[in-house]
């Protein structure tokens, strides 16, 4: 969900083309595997699964998309949340239960025939389990790209390796890596393409948001900038009733925070939610390496373990192939 600040950040947001994207990139994995899920199904909803029944579709959205990332000097590292904190248990209680009712509605809307809904409860029913993230990290082994385990959340972890200069951005689809002191947040490259929403063909392009140009069109430091998001709501916190982005960035820049939080919600100490935005659990315990993809052992686990088309998948990596062998492989990776 993350925290809805698109209203005072929306004039910030820069469309670029893909091909614009350089460099390496630290991308939020479960943001990603979860928009892999939502997006790659059937038409009634069911996702790509293999002969045995498993999913599928995080993979399938894992090799393609980083089929074209490779192909375009895109150089992916992918951030693995660890352990939510406890701040967050509300949150992921509810996330739980709308996952579940909506995954009850998915199959009312399969017995009635209406393909339309099942598919909407079908996206709003998407989960990730174990079997998913260890498929989904083992892929990423064999195609040379580097992953790292997070101690609490991948995106303050992926914030805290671009403002190490590890990675040039961090990808995510929501703001609150800004919260988390990204220098930079690159929306929609998972995502990015021709993308049906709403029953119309359209063009989702990657969208840059640039911390130090948000503080200074919105005459805000980082700190509050986090008074806004806790305001509004985040993660970790419910917000106050009422109050949307721009509400909120008025209180804060007429320093009316702490009176509001007192006034509105007198139960509340907002100084957990600050200190983890400000200061939350990270670790310098990766490496970052790319290395030339397992061609082998790529064609084997998804072809001989989860049935997917052998043709499709060489012809994939003969793209990959092509494009690295413009250049030597230790230039490549």
């Amino acid at each position: 969900m993350g925290v809805a600040l698109r209203d005072i950040l929306g004039e910030f947001c820069q469309e670029m083309e893909l091909d614009d994207v350089r460099g390496a990139v630290g991308i939020d994995a479960f943001n990603a595997l979860y928009q892999f899920l939502t997006i790659i199904r059937q038409p009634d909803g069911t996702p790509l699964m293999d002969a045995e029944g498993r999913v599928t579709s995080h993979l399938s959205g894992l090799f393609f998309r980083n089929i074209n990332f490779l192909e375009k000097g895109i150089r992916p590292v992918y951030v693995f949340d660890g352990a939510p904190p406890e701040l967050k248990s509300t949150t992921v209680e509810k996330r739980r239960e709308v996952r579940e009712a909506a995954g009850v509605r998915w199959q009312e809307a399969i017995a009635c025939g209406d393909t339309a809904e099942a598919y909407k409860q079908a996206r709003a029913s998407t989960r990730i389990d174990d079997a998913m993230i260890a498929s989904g990290r083992r892929l990423l082994e064999f195609m040379g790209i580097p992953w790292v385990q997070a101690p609490s959340e991948g995106e303050a972890q992926a914030a805290y390796m671009a403002q190490k200069g590890d990675v040039s951005t961090a990808a995510s689809q929501d703001y609150d890596s800004l919260l988390f002191g990204a220098p930079h947040l690159l929306r929609n490259l998972t995502i990015s393409g021709k993308r049906k929403m709403r029953g119309r063909q359209v063009t989702v392009r990657p969208e840059s948001v640039s911390l130090a140009a948000v503080l200074g069109g919105l005459g805000l430091t980082r700190e509050e900038l986090v008074e806004v998001g806790i305001l509004v709501g985040t993660d970790f916190n419910p917000g106050i009733r009422g109050v949307g982005a721009k509400t909120a960035l008025k209180i804060v820049k007429k320093g009316g925070f702490a009176e509001t939080i007192r006034e509105k919600t007198p139960d509340f100490d907002p100084e957990p939610v600050r200190s983890f935005f400000l200061d939350p659990p990270i670790t310098d315990d990766y490496h970052l390496a790319w290395k030339s993809p397992d061609r082998e052992g790529i064609v084997a686990m998804l072809c001989g373990e989860y049935s997917f088309s052998e043709e499709r998948v060489e012809a994939a990596l003969d793209r990959l192939g092509k494009t690295a062998g413009q250049k030597t492989l230790d230039a490549w990776f």
